[in-house]
């Protein structure tokens, strides 16, 4: 399929909004679905961050665009202003592309884009438009790893670093947390399409990544068994060699406080433990 072809079929998405799992299936031009965006493209802020991972960070930075709204509902966003109140400033098409452009231009060495799924159709086209005129960085999908097949085999090609922030490894607790009952068996799905597209991440000889899948878990308190779901499912069905940031900074945000479990911290014995079986299972640890 042509690249205007599969711009022209992410908007037929969009309209009558099948952009992620959950299918709202509102009409977008006229409502908002569950994400919180409707008929428009809200960006927080953008520019050159150095607390990515250190193969998009490198010398100068990742070249991060915030998008506002957010297809889950994680009780204990960090973000959000961003993902709940929806704080942003709108823009088309035309000026996200001269956002990437001139990410570029400044030195990143790549175009981060968080929190994605939502706003697909006008990413995908102002991608496509941007590398016309010269964008040539590769493009990072940094998501929360809730994804539509249909959508992410429209991305194929488009784009050259996946980066999915597992949230659970288990069902009970996206519904608990985020609102949705298929969390684990979606993002499953959705990192063997991810890992058939780009394959196993690729570092080049500065130690920057220019391809392929970089894998994100933040470990919850209570919540390890979850975190060894994640890595066991990394290892024997995706590649033993996925790169993994297994992070550990979780701390109380947003409604936390409505639930006991999540007003502590993983203890530091606890999270040494899971790195070191990340280790001992081969998997490329950040």
């Amino acid at each position: 399929m042509q690249e205007e072809e599969k711009v022209k079929k992410l908007w037929e998405i969009w309209r009558e909004c099948r952009l992620c799992p959950r299918e709202c299936r509102v009409n977008r031009e006229r409502e908002r679905g569950v994400c919180g965006i409707g008929n428009e493209l809200l960006i927080g802020s953008w520019g050159p961050h150095p607390g990515e991972e250190r193969p998009l960070v490198g010398w100068r930075g990742s070249g991060t665009i915030f998008f506002a709204g957010c297809n889950l509902k994680c009780v204990f966003c960090q973000n959000y202003d961003l993902s709940h109140e929806i704080r942003g400033k709108r823009v088309g098409v035309e000026e996200l592309e001269k956002i990437m452009l001139s990410l570029q231009k400044y030195g990143c060495h790549n175009i981060n884009l968080v929190t994605p799924t939502h706003v697909v159709p006008w990413i995908a086209e102002a991608l496509i438009s941007a590398r016309k005129k010269g964008l040539k960085v590769p493009i990072v999908y940094n998501c929360g790893g809730y994804e539509s097949l249909e959508v992410l085999k429209l991305l194929d090609g488009l784009i050259e670093i996946y980066m999915p922030d597992i949230k659970y490894g288990k069902d009970e607790t996206g519904e608990k947390y985020s609102g949705v009952p298929d969390y684990w068996q979606v993002a499953r799905k959705a990192l063997r399409e991810m890992h058939r597209q780009v394959g196993e991440l690729e570092i080049d000889s500065q130690g920057l990544a220019t391809k392929g899948l970089l894998v994100r878990h933040l470990v919850l308190p209570g919540q390890a068994d979850g975190a060894r779901e994640v890595m066991n499912f990394l290892k024997e069905e995706i590649s033993p060699k996925t790169y993994l940031n297994l992070m550990d900074q979780y701390y109380p945000a947003y409604r936390s406080g409505e639930y006991p479990e999540l007003m502590g911290r993983i203890s530091r014995f606890e999270y040494r433990d899971l790195k070191a079986e990340g280790e001992e299972k081969g998997l490329r640890l950040d």
